[in-house]
């Protein structure tokens, strides 16, 4: 299957599809990066799980603007640059551990996912299936 088809079918199928490798992957990324959770603190709802090394982490804290490093493109990925969906932190916390963060972010778009509904409308959150009977089934 080509990745076109691929994205189409993870993204938007109700197949489920989990990816239990995706750690081994980043792993195996040529920087090294910690697990960010991004949550949105008015509504609490966690929006997405991304990954940011040195460079994300500093571009974040110095810009306000939530930042993470592409594990897949191997760069920087400053969210809403190309989108607009652009992620304002209120906040940036480490776990007991200091292994992950939390930035706690506003939305200054339209949703945080990169992915669109049926509409043609951002998504606001990246979690918009859940699991029933071994199948997807989408969010209202």
């Amino acid at each position: 299957m080509n990745s076109k088809l691929d994205s189409q079918r993870l993204e938007e199928g109700l197949e489920f599809l989990l990816d239990f490798y995706k750690l081994r992957k980043v792993t195996q990324a040529k920087e090294a990066v910690a697990p960010v959770v991004v949550q949105n603190v008015d509504t609490k709802e966690v929006l997405f799980i991304g990954y940011a090394n040195q460079t994300a982490l500093q571009y974040t804290l110095e810009h306000g603007i939530a930042a993470f490093w592409s594990t897949s493109r191997d760069e920087l990925w400053v969210k809403g640059a190309t989108s607009g969906d652009t992620l304002q932190i209120v906040e940036v916390r480490v776990n007991c551990e200091q292994n992950s963060l939390l930035y706690l972010v506003k939305l200054l778009g339209v949703g945080a996912c990169h992915t669109k509904d049926g509409t043609g409308k951002t998504r606001m959150s990246c979690y918009y299936r859940r699991i029933s009977n071994g199948q997807l089934e989408f969010v209202d």
